[in-house]
């Protein structure tokens, strides 16, 4: 390996974290500590897929069978988790229960382990097996 191809995942890293703090200035006037969280994950998403994207140009990477119903598994989950979450908010008077600190503390314990309970049940019953991820190679 070459040094060009050595620094090619640092310039890429500087490129993205250029990005993210433009999106900073662009989203978090609009959106608050929401646009900062929207900015860092979307820097990471770039990332992620620009480097992948570089592995698999350069052959270093070849996805063995099995990702892409893994792929669809999680996004089913990940879907059936945020629309939880998502009744979760527009259901419950979080800023009514501000007076009610352990109502508070419950209600979000409750949404929590439910959004846990729901994503790890759905990965189950679409047939991801748990022990996989804890073979060593």
């Amino acid at each position: 390996m070459h040094g060009r191809t050595r620094a090619r995942p640092v310039k890429i890293a500087i490129v993205v974290l250029v990005l993210t703090q433009v999106m900073n200035a662009i989203f978090v006037p609009f959106l608050g500590h929401v646009g900062l969280a929207l900015s860092v994950s979307l820097g990471a998403m770039i990332n992620a897929i620009w480097l992948f994207v570089g592995l698999k140009r350069a052959g270093a990477y070849k996805p063995e069978p099995g990702w892409g119903a893994f792929t669809l598994r999680v996004v089913g989950a990940t879907t059936l988790l945020g629309a939880l979450l998502w009744w979760a908010e527009h259901h419950i008077d979080w800023l009514g229960l501000a007076g009610h600190q352990a109502q508070r503390i419950g209600w979000t314990a409750l949404c929590l382990g439910g959004a846990a309970l729901l994503y790890f049940g759905v990965l189950r019953v679409s047939g991801l097996k748990f022990g996989q991820f804890t073979r060593r190679g």
